[in-house]
């Protein structure tokens, strides 16, 4: 049975053969590289990130805008009330910094993303 002719790389001038989205192994993985230096390392993974969100919710362990609607909810997120992409300088700002429910956060993230 014959077998299908390997696509070709996408990115102009490679030629070689594509193994996963469209680009070679080594176009793919120079790409990646390129989005990280670009985005520089993630927030969320940081040891500093991690410190800070565990004292915003020691010191305030209830979600503010279950507070606001008049009911007692814990907060398990940490919500950037402007978020990292608006204002990366605010990323580890303690006042840009929100507790609040899963719920909210999720709500809060999906106005942001439309």
């Amino acid at each position: 049975m014959p077998t299908r002719p390997a696509r070709l790389c996408l990115v102009a001038g490679c030629g070689r053969p594509a193994k996963t989205r469209g680009r070679c192994a080594r176009c793919s993985s120079k790409a990646s590289r390129e989005r990280t230096e670009l985005r520089g390392p993630r927030v969320y993974d940081t040891a500093l990130w991690k410190r800070l969100r565990s004292a915003v919710l020691a010191l305030s362990p209830l979600c503010v805008d279950c507070k606001g609607e008049g009911r007692v909810e814990p907060a398990t997120e940490v919500d950037h009330r402007i978020p990292i992409r608006d204002a990366p300088d605010l990323a580890f700002d303690a006042s840009n910094l929100q507790p609040l429910c899963k719920r909210h956060h999720s709500e809060k993230t999906a106005r942001e993303n439309v």
